[in-house]
């Protein structure tokens, strides 16, 4: 009998765990991953508790944990807090690790067996920055083996093309369109070809817009995920917005055309390929649209036949992750 296996996306904004439940179903769950620490009497602590708010205590610290943590940070105009910073664990946050762990358990849950495997999302080597990638991965893996779990690491760009390319045979482009970074993967029946990430991403682009408008990060967050088009910018606040997605769109393709110029030994593309992008910043309405034009800008170095959101962006590198455990484990 195969073992039992889990998919998780580690990412700067939002954790995702995927899993295959008795009835052969796919399940995924999703969390913010922030917190933010708040003054605590027993008034507080009730209200919390009555109104279902996830929160943990830690020494004489209270902190709220999740979605309730980033709409807590908002109305009380505070800077909600992280455990990750630019697509890794922050080394600015010393309550980051404890909370991380309790994150991570809180969305994949306890095993379900001794020593279950959980095939986690890790970035790719940066292009533009000096990241310790296994320091990161490392604490990951410390941390779901606490919880009782056997990892592997999974570069997320080819997460992606595992959950959204099988129809075109594991061959094309995926990208994951993070929080603290994009990632990208350039596969060829399955196996990458070209793999790297960029420190220009989601929060990249709130502290830009934050920083021309004059308002907080969170405050910029909240603006671009109210609904607006980044194709048809309606006001100065969502134009701020698509200068800096398009900018950013830019600024990724161009990485691939250099990574491809540098590259040895690539495989040659004789049929146009599918660009499928995933994660929270691929999901604002526009963004196909705008990648579209951007694309055109550039002269690519494989012939592209689309460019698409995979089927369930939010959750794709956590079902490729899952997808790619029960490869292995099958």
């Amino acid at each position: 009998m195969p073992r039992l296996v889990k998919g998780l996306d580690v990412g700067t904004m939002n954790l995702v765990g995927a899993l295959v439940d008795d009835s052969g179903e796919t399940k995924v769950k999703l969390m913010r991953h922030t917190f933010l620490d708040i003054d605590i009497n027993p008034f507080t602590k009730n209200m919390l508790t009555q109104t279902k708010v996830k929160y943990v205590e830690i020494g004489k610290k209270v902190y709220v944990l999740g979605d309730a943590a980033f709409e807590l940070a908002n109305i009380m105009n505070k800077t909600v807090r992280r455990p990750m910073q630019d697509g890794v664990i922050s080394p600015n946050e010393a309550d980051a690790l404890p909370v991380f762990a309790l994150l991570l358990e809180a969305v994949l849950g306890k095993p379900r067996e001794k020593g279950e495997i959980v095939y986690y999302s890790i970035p790719a080597d940066p292009v533009d920055a000096n990241f310790n990638i296994v320091y990161h991965s490392s604490i990951i893996e410390g941390a779901l083996k606490n919880i009782g779990y056997t990892s592997k690491p999974m570069n997320e760009g080819h997460a992606v093309v595992f959950s959204s390319l099988a129809d075109k045979d594991f061959t094309g482009i995926g990208i994951s369109c993070g929080g603290g970074m994009f990632n990208v993967c350039v596969s060829y029946k399955s196996i990458p070809a070209v793999s790297f990430s960029t420190s220009r991403a989601g929060d990249w682009i709130d502290k830009n817009v934050a920083q021309v408008l004059g308002i907080k990060v969170n405050r910029a967050t909240a603006i671009k995920e109210k609904g607006i088009d980044i194709a048809k910018p309606k006001s100065r606040e969502e134009e701020a917005v698509c200068i800096y997605y398009r900018n950013l769109i830019n600024y990724t393709l161009n990485n691939i055309v250099e990574k491809f110029k540098r590259a040895e030994n690539t495989p040659s593309f004789p049929d146009p390929v599918d660009i499928v992008c995933a994660g929270g910043t691929s999901l604002i309405k526009g963004f196909v649209d705008v990648f579209k034009d951007e694309l055109k800008k550039v002269e690519f170095p494989i012939p592209i036949n689309d460019v698409r959101l995979a089927d369930d962006p939010l959750y794709a590198t956590a079902k490729g992750c899952l997808l790619a455990g029960l490869a292995e484990a099958s």
